[in-house]
């Protein structure tokens, strides 16, 4: 069976689709590579955040259904977004960002790395990891044109915190279905690497056999997804779930990446997707991306509908300059 290679994208829901807009873009220093639609509900905006050309890996996507209701936070749910740094001197930049931005966080390590937790403005939880001395996965590009040096730049996702009730269910599922490895522990957490292992193809399950099971809304995690090289291993994944016994949706295209949807555990939608085809498409180039409503071709026929649902957001950054703020002492 072919190895996950490491975390794809995670699905969040917000419930503002211009303040996450703000936030990712002016804050946090992503590049908007993507402002569609969900496929599914054509009512709610689709925006991705990646890096600068949108590669796998890097990308956290955000809903805002109308009338959804706040995510209470507990166990058997997918509770924190990991990002990626290249370095602790980074680690220490973002400090002084979050302070400048008056964001708070929670400086710790966690298995050896340094990692600060932060929200957002529907609290929403993050996590942001050093790269340092760790191997593993490449990274994503710094946004060359965004507010971020590019040293201290987010360059792709984190480890992805899975908080569970049952343990031995979770540690059963991610080694013998997905094949992870368990590599540490350290307290309620547990970390579980794939692929070539680092901080962008990391799960950590954090045991809560206390807490009530979660509800999914705005502020919350709607899926993550895991990487795969292609249609043939996403066929293979099929056949290893047909194999097991195990419910999913069957292939799924999304005309930015092929996909499989599952729920292996309780409360956890997990995602298969192909690293192709990507962002940079026949409707964007890599100048003008997330700048216009971009809609796969099954889609299109129905622009001028679409466009009187959905109210328009201004993402046109290509004749803008962002400043890079070095926020020195």
């Amino acid at each position: 069976m072919n190895q996950l290679k490491g975390i794809h994208h995670v699905t969040a829901i917000t419930s503002s689709a211009e303040k996450i807009y703000g936030f990712f873009t002016d804050i946090l220093g992503l590049r908007l590579v993507k402002k569609t639609v969900n496929q599914d509900d054509i009512n709610t905006y689709h925006l991705f955040f990646a890096d600068d050309r949108g590669n796998p890996g890097t990308d956290m996507t955000f809903f805002d259904f109308r009338g959804s209701a706040k995510a209470q936070k507990g166990s058997d749910e997918i509770a924190r977004t990991g990002f990626r740094v290249a370095s602790d001197d980074a680690i220490d930049y973002w400090k002084k960002r979050f302070d400048h931005y008056d964001i708070s966080y929670e400086s710790l390590s966690l298995f050896n790395r340094k990692v600060l937790f932060f929200d957002d403005f529907d609290g929403q939880n993050y996590a942001l990891f050093s790269d340092q001395d760790i191997e593993g996965v490449a990274p994503g590009l710094p946004w060359d044109k965004g507010p971020v040096p590019n040293d201290f730049a987010i360059i792709g996702l984190g480890p992805i915190f899975l908080r569970v009730r049952d343990k031995a269910r979770i540690n059963r599922i991610l080694t013998e279905h997905m094949f992870m490895r368990k590599v540490d522990k350290m307290n309620t957490y547990t970390l579980y690497e794939m692929g070539e292992g680092g901080n962008g193809a990391s799960v950590i399950i954090d045991y809560q056999p206390d807490l009530r099971r979660g509800q999914q809304g705005y502020g919350g995690v709607h899926h993550v997804a895991f990487r795969i090289k292609d249609k043939q291993e996403l066929d293979d994944w099929i056949e290893q779930l047909d194999a097991i016994g195990a419910g999913h949706s069957g292939f799924v295209d999304r005309f930015y990446f092929k996909s499989l949807y599952t729920r292996l555990y309780p409360g956890l939608l997990f995602e298969f997707a192909t690293e192709g085809p990507g962002f940079i498409d026949d409707e964007e180039d890599y100048e003008t991306l997330g700048e216009k409503l971009a809609l796969p071709p099954a889609y299109r026929g129905k622009r001028a509908y679409i466009e009187t649902i959905v109210r328009p957001i201004d993402t046109v950054r290509s004749t803008k300059t962002f400043k890079k703020e070095y926020l020195n002492d």
